[in-house]
């Protein structure tokens, strides 16, 4: 069983476990809310504290706390899946075959490829998936037919989708059928919703920028973990980010495109 000794202060479960990299706080209700966690042998809730002393479980696969925290930066494939599910064949897990428990932050739709992080970091997990915190992500798009001034201006300034209005964004045309666009949400399939709503399908979809990271000459299918002044530059970036004490402020569908 796995069993996780607690020398610290107390603190939420979902949050104890996503410190230990095993998963991200999301994720971690999910395992609590199919009644997977027990603290001293109790089936645990959400909203559950954990105090010092105390030993959490989790369905018989032992985990430990991380020995190192982990950021990578990956340019995925068209067709993968950005989900931590092995049972999926085309799983991002496996085909990074990372050496430790690593999950991703946020998504790119199957059809998608370009940039998406991975941690085994709980905490910026949260900080960066909040809408609210208005993290730029950069993407550079095609569509089936060539699009005009119209076109640019309306997806620039907001297209209703998912009874929502989108929030105004940059919007640069780049070619006939062509444009860069910049997002600080992160409604599902977002961009193919605004296209679509115009009339237009997206032919290819390539993320190239989250906040300060870039693709760069990183190949397709291919990792490397961020540079030490990515990460002070992260750091500084998401400082002020709010954390997801409470989830029903955020989306799960944050960081998509």
């Amino acid at each position: 069983m796995l069993q996780l000794s607690i020398e610290s202060m107390d603190k939420s479960l979902n949050k104890y476990i996503s410190e230990t990299g095993f998963c991200s706080r999301r994720e971690a209700d999910k395992y609590i809310e199919q009644a997977r966690v027990t603290i001293n042998d109790n089936i645990a809730i959400k909203g559950n504290r954990v105090l010092p002393g105390d030993i959490v479980e989790i369905d018989g696969e032992p985990i430990k706390k991380k020995d190192k925290t982990v950021y990578l930066v990956f340019n995925k494939p068209v067709g993968i899946t950005c989900t931590t599910d092995l049972k999926d064949k085309n799983n991002i897990i496996s085909f990074i075959n990372f050496k430790s428990r690593i999950f991703p932050i946020g998504r790119l739709d199957k059809p998608s490829e370009g940039l998406i992080f991975l941690t085994n970091d709980g905490d910026i997990v949260n900080k960066i998936l909040r809408a609210g915190n208005n993290h730029e992500k950069e993407y550079v798009v095609t569509v089936d037919k060539p699009i005009s001034g119209d076109f640019v201006n309306k997806m620039s300034n907001g297209i209703r989708i998912l009874d929502t209005l989108t929030k105004k964004c940059f919007v640069k045309q780049e070619g006939k059928n062509r444009f860069r666009i910049i997002l600080t949400q992160g409604l599902n399939r977002q961009i193919r919703r605004m296209c679509l709503a115009l009339g237009y399908n997206v032919s290819t979809l390539k993320r190239v920028r989250i906040m300060n990271i870039t693709l760069a000459n990183l190949p397709i299918g291919k990792w490397r973990n961020f540079t030490e002044a990515e990460i002070r530059t992260m750091d500084q970036l998401v400082a002020d980010s709010s954390k997801t004490a409470d989830h029903s402020n955020y989306s799960t569908t944050d960081m998509q495109e």
